[in-house]
């Protein structure tokens, strides 16, 4: 255990020592309630690294009365997934329960996932999946519906700090060492780490192997710089300042500035997949329908991004960073939302009207007007409770001019 990381040493055994996640595991909520009464149901964790996912599987686990089997679906086949399953059917069929822990469950084929479907519907499994995509995209419709999903969130902070003082007087290896921690750094630990409690601990651990070699020893903010291999202080405050300033430059057209503050954001060691959303973020509401290429490429980068990392996943977020800084700017989809938004709230019930309802039959009796039966593959008709109001104003730029003129043809009474 000495030899094995701090995150893992460090790991707690408890709920009572487990850090985060309050809005699932307060007492009340329904998986603690689940845990306390050694009732847990099939679930699946979802979020990011480092957020207790592995942590909490394995301390329901430690206050079960069934019997854990523990795979990972990253070294796991077909073959392992089976066996478990037939283990678990001869205990079921003494009335013994089994607890499979699936980990990074997401990375399990269609195959794989629908072989666990008989298994957990008869209850001859309580399975724990763990997965760091989103489960509504990366795991099969049956598997999500017999399952609970429960959202974890990146660690705040203070919790990280908490979790650190408490390694530094927990551990038996870090206690030994002598060293001591300034709380600058701690926070800067905390701060560079972005919610990742494994993150924070290894590299808590790495900060007092360098301090061991100092005199005193002493873990300082500038080790700390060293470890996540900062070249300058880049705080909080930095962090929001610094994407304010480049989705305002790509927002303003000044492709410089845009390449300026995102070079200088990588150089501080911002997530490039933050970076990478923002940009997705800007295409949609800054560009929009005046340059929909923006958004498609927005999109490849961030998903280049997610699969390849950095350094060379920097030059797709240039790429699409300068995209959207040249493009055509308008906001008119982000304002039609907004307005659409207030009409439906001014509103309160609506009903559809009946020519649109859902119908297998929608021509016959409902007045509704098939589109592609008339010229031009377009008919006037109501499209929206009455009275119809005018949401989306097209723009004058780029593309979105060409859809101005299109809509005035079309609807002469509205954009006439």
């Amino acid at each position: 255990m000495e030899k094995a990381p701090l995150a893992w040493r460090y790991r707690p055994k408890n709920l009572e020592g487990f850090l985060g996640q309050e809005h699932i595991l307060s007492p009340g909520k329904p998986l603690r309630v689940m845990i306390d009464q050694d009732m847990v149901r099939s679930v699946v964790f979802y979020g990011p690294p480092g957020t207790g996912k592995t942590c909490l599987a394995h301390i329901v686990a430690s206050r079960t009365q069934a019997l854990f089997i523990e795979v990972s679906a990253v070294t796991s086949g077909k073959k392992d997934l089976i066996e478990a399953l037939n283990k678990a059917k001869e205990r079921w069929e003494k009335q013994e329960k089994t607890l499979l822990f699936i980990d990074e469950i997401h990375r399990f084929n269609k195959v794989q996932q629908e072989t666990l479907l008989p298994a957990v519907e008869k209850g001859q499994i309580i399975l724990i999946g763990a997965s760091t995509e989103n489960p509504y995209f990366a795991l099969v419709l049956g598997l999500r519906s017999r399952t609970q999903v429960y959202p974890f969130h990146p660690l705040s902070e203070e919790d990280l700090i908490k979790l650190m003082w408490g390694a530094m007087e927990g551990d038996k290896v870090l206690r030994s060492s002598g060293v001591t921690v300034e709380e600058e750094a701690l926070k800067a630990l905390a701060y560079f780490s972005a919610g990742d409690a494994r993150k924070a601990l290894n590299s808590l651990e790495l900060a007092c192997t360098m301090a061991t070699s100092s005199s005193p020893s002493v873990v300082t903010p500038s080790m700390v710089q060293e470890v996540f291999q900062k070249s300058f202080p880049y705080d909080t405050q930095l962090h929001y300042d610094a994407i304010s300033a480049f989705i305002k430059s790509m927002r303003g057209s000044d492709p410089d500035a845009t390449i300026f503050w995102l070079a200088f954001m990588l150089e501080a060691g911002e997530d490039p997949i933050y970076i990478a959303r923002r940009i997705v973020i800007a295409a949609s509401e800054d560009v929009s329908l005046a340059d929909p290429v923006a958004l498609m490429l927005a999109m490849a980068a961030y998903r280049g991004v997610k699969e390849i990392g950095i350094p060379e996943g920097a030059l797709l977020l240039s790429h699409a960073a300068l995209y959207v800084a040249t493009a055509p700017k308008s906001n008119r989809v982000y304002q039609a939302l907004n307005k659409a938004r207030g009409e439906v709230k001014k509103r309160g019930s609506i009903q559809v009207p009946p020519h649109l309802r859902d119908s297998s039959s929608y021509t016959k009796g409902r007045g509704y007007l098939y589109s592609h039966d008339y010229p031009r593959g377009f008919v006037a008709q109501e499209y929206m409770p009455h009275p119809p109001t005018i949401f989306y104003e097209p723009g004058t730029e780029g593309r979105e001019a060409k859809i101005r003129e299109r809509l005035k043809g079309l609807w002469k009474d509205r954009y006439g």
